[in-house]
């Protein structure tokens, strides 16, 4: 298997993992994500999350809130260099949060980073969804 294979497998089980967060469950992405106290994630409701622990807060408190959901990452262009990679890409998405329905495409970048001979994530940030943010924005004021 090339190298690009092996980041491509990493983002099919990223993206596995991450549509059965936005069903309710959040383990799978502990198993893709390094634990890493340097890990990073920029969400589309924005903010900034840094370290493992944060990181993987947002996911488990989204998950605890999210259902009927599906992420789809289209226009994939992956980027190996050394133990680092990088993909590119679109994210369609649509799924419920607190029972209001959300749906949004935002432009994706994941860094993966090799870990003991496994590709790891490293970094998620996707644009800001204005979508989103009107959604938990609501919850907020409930």
């Amino acid at each position: 298997m090339s190298t690009e294979d092996e980041v491509r497998n990493a983002s099919n089980q990223f993206y596995a993992a991450l549509n059965k967060m936005v069903n309710g469950s959040s383990q799978s992405l502990s198993d893709i994500w390094s634990h890493s106290s340097v890990v990073t994630t920029m969400h589309p409701i924005g903010g900034r999350q840094v370290g493992w622990k944060d990181v993987w807060a947002t996911w488990d408190q989204t998950a605890q809130v999210a259902s009927e959901g599906h992420v789809e990452l289209q226009d994939q262009f992956i980027r190996v260099v050394g133990d680092m990679a990088y993909e590119i890409g679109v994210e369609n998405a649509g799924f419920r949060i607190a029972g209001q329905k959300v749906t949004d495409q935002v432009r994706v970048t994941n860094i993966y980073q090799k870990e003991g001979g496994t590709w790891k994530i490293v970094h998620h940030h996707s644009d800001l969804s204005p979508a989103m943010v009107e959604v938990l924005n609501k919850l907020q004021n409930v």
